[in-house]
C-alpha cells in the first residue's frame, strides 16, 4: 500500500524547491510512459537489491519542482494491470519483486507513485535482455547507489550473497531443529505442489480436490491402532489418484467465481457509469473494504505459500492481486451514482 503521508513528506516544497533530494531510497521521473517500462523495471530491481524506495512521477528534472502528470501521463499509468507487470518482472528477473502503485493529489495536481520493497530473495538478476537498446540485460545485477541505478559493485554483490548463505544456513538450522525433536522416524515431507505426503520414498497421502472436502482429522492422541503407530482416522471415499493438480483446479475455480481482474472491473463500472473517475473506483473499494469481503472479491495468490502465509497471520503480501465479480461493479456504481 502506497502510505500517502509520507509521499506529502517526499514531495514537500522548501522555498519553492523540493526539499528531498534523490537517493538510495528515491527516484523522481518527469512523466510516466508505458515506452519507458524497461528503464522503470531497471529502477525496480535496483531498490530490491538494496534497501526499497519510491519511484515518483510528476515532478520537473531542472529545476526540481512539482508539475503534476500529464493528462495522457495519468491514462497510461491508469491504464497498468498489476498482475500483468508482476508477470512480466517473474519473466525478466530472478526473484520475486514486490511492489505497489497509487497516485496522490497535491495543489489539483496528480503524482504517480511506485513503491518498490527490498527483496526477500536477493541478489535479483536479469534472466533476460530487455528494453530499447537491451537497458535490461541478461546476467547483469542492478543496485541503487546514492541518486543512481547502476551495476552493482562487488562489495555490495559480496554482503548480500554472504546474507543469503546465512539466510539458508538458519533454514536449515530450524528445520533440522524441529525433525530432531519429532524424532526423524516420525518425519515426513509435505509437497504442496504435488499435494502428497512423501517417507522413505512411498506416497503416504495424496489428496484430490473431491476427497479432500470429505477427510475428517481426528486430534492427536485420541485415537491409537492397536499394535501399530499412531494413527490418523480418515472419514470418506479413499481412491488412488495418479495425478493430482489441486493448485491448479482451486485457480480455476476461483477465476471462474471472480473472472474480473482490477483494470478489467474499472472498465466495467466505467462502462456503465461514465463518469466514474479511476481514483473513485479504487477510493470505493478501499473504502468500503471490498478487498476483505469475500461477497465481491478474492486474494489471487501466485503461489501455496503466499496462500499459507495470509491464513496464519492474516497478512496480505503487498503484490497479491485482488479479482472480483459482477457484484462488486453493481455495488461501486450503486455507490458512485448516490455520491453524485
Amino acid at each position: 500500500m502506497i502510505d500517502e503521508e509520507e509521499i506529502f513528506e517526499l514531495l514537500r516544497l522548501k522555498d519553492g524547491r523540493l526539499h528531498h533530494r534523490e537517493g538510495q531510497e528515491l527516484e523522481f521521473k518527469e512523466q510516466f510512459s508505458l515506452a519507458g517500462l524497461a528503464d522503470y523495471f531497471r529502477d525496480f530491481a535496483a531498490f530490491s537489491n538494496n534497501r526499497g524506495g519510491y519511484l515518483i512521477f510528476g515532478v520537473k528534472d531542472a529545476p526540481r519542482i512539482l508539475i503534476g502528470m500529464s493528462a495522457k501521463s495519468i491514462e497510461q499509468f491508469e491504464k497498468i494491470d498489476p498482475e500483468k507487470i508482476t508477470g512480466y518482472l517473474l519473466e525478466i528477473y530472478s526473484s520475486d519483486i514486490r511492489w505497489a502503485q497509487g497516485t496522490v493529489e497535491i495543489d489539483k495536481m496528480q503524482f504517480g507513485v511506485f513503491r518498490i520493497y527490498p527483496a526477500v530473495t536477493k541478489p535479483v538478476i536479469a534472466k533476460k535482455d530487455e528494453g530499447k537498446d537491451n537497458i535490461i540485460k541478461n546476467g547483469e545485477v542492478y543496485f541503487r547507489y546514492g541518486g543512481r541505478t547502476q551495476k552493482i559493485q562487488s562489495a555490495e554483490l559480496e554482503s548480500i550473497i554472504n546474507r543469503r548463505i546465512e539466510q539458508n544456513n538458519q533454514y536449515w538450522l530450524d528445520l533440522m531443529g524441529k525433525i530432531g525433536r519429532a524424532g526423524p522416524q516420525n518425519a515426513a515431507i509435505l509437497d504442496t505442489e504435488k499435494a502428497l505426503i512423501e517417507k522413505d520414498d512411498t506416497r503416504v497421502l495424496v489428496l484430490d480436490e473431491d476427497l479432500a472436502g470429505k477427510l475428517k482429522f481426528i486430534k492427536e492422541g485420541e485415537f491409537v491402532e492397536k499394535g501399530g503407530e499412531a494413527t490418523l482416522k480418515l472419514v470418506g471415499d479413499v481412491v488412488p489418484v495418479d495425478k493430482v493438480e489441486v493448485v491448479q483446479r482451486v485457480k480455476e475455480n476461483l477465476t471462474k467465481v471472480y473472472p474480473l481482474s482490477a483494470n478489467e472491473l474499472a472498465t466495467e463500472v466505467k462502462r456503465q457509469l461514465p463518469s466514474a473517475g479511476q481514483n473513485q473506483i479504487w477510493a470505493c473499494i478501499k473504502e468500503n473494504e471490498l478487498k476483505d469481503n469475500s461477497d465481491y472479491s478474492a486474494y489471487n495468490f501466485r503461489n501455496k505459500l503466499q496462500e499459507d502465509k495470509y491464513n496464519e497471520t492474516g497478512v496480505v503480501p503487498s503484490v497479491t492481486p485482488s479479482i472480483y465479480n459482477k457484484a462488486a461493479v453493481d455495488f461501486i456504481v450503486k455507490v458512485l451514482k448516490e455520491q453524485q
